[in-house]
């Protein structure tokens, strides 16, 4: 398999080796969405709504693709994703990902929803790593992993707002995955015949343990299971107020993922966050909210500079990440994009992910006549103006606020 992710021209590519590696139901964990999956698709799409507006007859030998992200020089302007449950793509997966992303001179982000334990995947990977962090369990339960996290030397806490509930993702609940979990022959036979035609990706799986817990949750009578997520998730929804003890216990930079209004970037600034993600879960969760790109202008201006804003959703070219600079990004996170490398073909597939993105920005800085991804801005791009008048708007709707706030004491 190596050779043909080597061959692989495009995301598009490794998606399409991945299917064919992976059984449906865990391609479709990576592949599917919520509901009619319509965020899902626009995430991607929207990058056709931003038009460039190249500098031409500019000669360029190489542009500079490094970046700062809360006091990380990166090579890249792209982070590794938190993806939940990477280890049931290829074995070990969550430190084969931040392998490949070491190595390319970025920072891996790890999912409390991992198959691997922290200290494992820090040590597998000579870059930044940080630890997105769920509620599940209760406070005391992820105190123990914040804990842990901080002593392993991960840099950042990744607090991920909008997952109340898990979203209607209806193709796990077709595929079989669910009866998967239950572990009972009955209920699971109709359904082993996909994992029986993938017989690669099947010797892998067992051999790396079959079904796994969430080893970064620890429960008092053990790692959390599989079973346990949806019931957890419900009971573990982060509020504003959380952030207090979180910052106390962490005592070090935290992002918070999640944010799709500029209202919700206020409050995460007021909250003391050092840099937000515009994200809506990849379209996993609420389905026909904005694409992320669609409102980052608007996110840009309610921060005005005071934090990082970062952004995910819908990266599958090199081109979707300079449009996304150009909108205000620091850098943006890929999650699909280097998981379908991961299920193609484990850390090659993820490090061509990597090559691939990287490539693409290379040639689109130099088609665009810019030297670099600190010089890219707006006059690099065309957008269409009702997203302008949207971010005016918010800000005029600020203004008003606090208007009649202070006219009324």
């Amino acid at each position: 398999m190596p050779h043909r992710v080597s061959r692989a021209l495009n995301i598009a590519d490794l998606r399409l080796l991945a299917k064919r590696r992976l059984p449906r139901m865990v391609f479709d964990y990576i592949d599917g969405g919520a509901d009619a999956e319509i965020t899902l698709r626009e995430n991607s799409r929207v990058f056709e709504d931003v038009t460039f507006r190249p500098k031409c007859a500019v000669a360029l030998d190489a542009c500079a693709l490094h970046t700062n992200v809360l006091g990380h020089d990166l090579a890249l302007p792209f982070l590794l994703a938190p993806v939940g449950s990477s280890r049931m793509f290829w074995p070990r997966g969550e430190a084969v990902a931040a392998s490949a992303a070491g190595k390319a001179g970025t920072a891996y982000i790890l999912s409390t929803l991992s198959g691997t334990r922290l200290e494992e995947v820090k040590t597998a990977t000579t870059g930044p790593c940080w630890y997105q962090v769920y509620l599940v369990g209760g406070r005391d339960i992820a105190m123990g992993a914040i804990a842990r996290a901080k002593a392993a030397g991960f840099s950042a806490l990744v607090v991920t707002i909008d997952t109340p509930v898990a979203g209607m993702r209806e193709r796990d609940l077709r595929n079989g995955s669910k009866e998967l979990l239950t572990r009972k022959l009955g209920t699971m036979l109709p359904h082993l015949g996909q994992m029986l035609v993938r017989p690669r990706w099947l010797i892998d799986f067992f051999a790396d343990g079959g079904l796994m817990k969430f080893p970064n949750v620890e429960l008092a009578d053990g790692p959390m299971g599989y079973t346990d997520v949806g019931a957890m998730l419900e009971s573990s929804v982060v509020c504003w107020n959380d952030l207090r003890w979180i910052r106390d216990a962490w005592n070090g930079p935290i992002v918070i993922k999640g944010v799709h209004t500029g209202e919700d970037a206020r409050r995460a600034v007021d909250a003391g966050a050092d840099a937000i993600v515009v994200s809506n879960h990849g379209g996993r969760q609420l389905d026909t909210v904005a694409p992320t790109l669609r409102v980052l202008p608007e996110v840009v201006e309610a921060v005005n500079g005071r934090i990082e804003v970062l952004l995910d959703g819908g990266i599958r070219r090199g081109s979707d990440v300079v449009k996304a600079i150009c909108l205000g990004a620091r850098a943006v996170l890929i999650g699909r994009a280097y998981a379908y490398g991961l299920g193609a073909a484990g850390e090659p597939g993820v490090s061509r992910a990597i090559d691939i993105l990287r490539a693409d920005i290379q040639r689109t800085l130099k088609l665009l006549g810019c030297p670099s991804i600190a010089d890219l801005g707006a006059s690099y791009v065309d957008i269409p103006p009702a997203w302008a008048q949207t971010a005016r708007a918010a800000a005029a709707s600020r203004t008003n606020a606090a208007a009649t706030a202070r006219h009324w004491g």
